[in-house]
């Protein structure tokens, strides 16, 4: 039987561990549905009840363009060298070890709320202490496109996720939705082409390279409807 959502959400369900924080992955190509996957597992499984699973995405970690233009990088934003890896990977090792229970005779009302950079999209900058995770997350839900790239501080990351998914698409369809995004935060129908064409292209194979590192593949008809 094909895999479904609500597969996907057993399986999320099972992650955490008594005094364990569990961190799921969600990777794949520009535009293969990454946000809006991790947003509705999110949303699922917190239900109306007190929320038990935070998402922190990748995106937080773009470096200013302030500083892409001093390193000269910033006609590529969104490659690899254009992150700070390692914070990232020193995020997900923070998440995982200050979790409250983690240690003996700790209980959430000894936690602290972590802090992680977000990305504002218009602005397309990040935003630092934008995405709270409270002590009463046991899972933490992160996706980005660089999850499973074993290369210089990439690799760390991996380390510190207990499963990453992959998320598949079809390529014509993936180009579609990602001409849409840039379109809608900004750039003309032309300009979003080049773009998707010169630089998430190149990043967008380097991605595709690295799906066999992923625990699960997640195809389009497990992903929801995209808006």
């Amino acid at each position: 039987m094909p895999l479904a959502f609500d597969d996907l959400l057993a399986r999320a369900r099972a992650l955490p561990r008594p005094g364990h924080r569990a961190i799921l992955g969600i990777a794949g190509s520009p535009g293969a549905g990454k946000s809006t996957l991790a947003e509705r597992l999110v949303r699922a499984l917190n239900g109306t009840a007190e929320p038990w699973v935070a998402h922190v995405p990748m995106d937080g970690f773009h470096l200013a363009d302030a500083e892409l233009d001093r390193l000269g990088r910033r006609d590529r934003k969104g490659a690899p060298d254009t992150f700070d890896a390692a914070g990232y990977a020193a995020l997900l090792r923070r998440l995982r070890e200050e979790y409250p229970g983690s240690a003996a005779g700790e209980s959430e009302a000894d936690g602290e709320t972590v802090y992680a950079p977000g990305f504002e999209r218009v602005l397309e900058q990040p935003l630092a202490g934008a995405v709270p995770v409270p002590p009463s997350a046991r899972l933490v839900v992160t996706e980005g496109n660089y999850l499973l790239l074993d290369s210089g501080p990439w690799r760390r990351v991996r380390a510190r996720l207990d499963e990453v998914w992959f998320c598949e698409l079809d390529e014509a369809e993936r180009v579609r939705r990602l001409v849409a995004r840039h379109e809608r935060f900004g750039k003309g129908h032309a300009e979003a082409v080049a773009w998707v064409r010169r630089s998430d292209a190149r990043n967008a194979e380097l991605v595709a390279a690295t799906r066999a590192r992923a625990d699960l593949l997640v195809p389009a008809t497990a992903l929801p409807v995209w808006p």
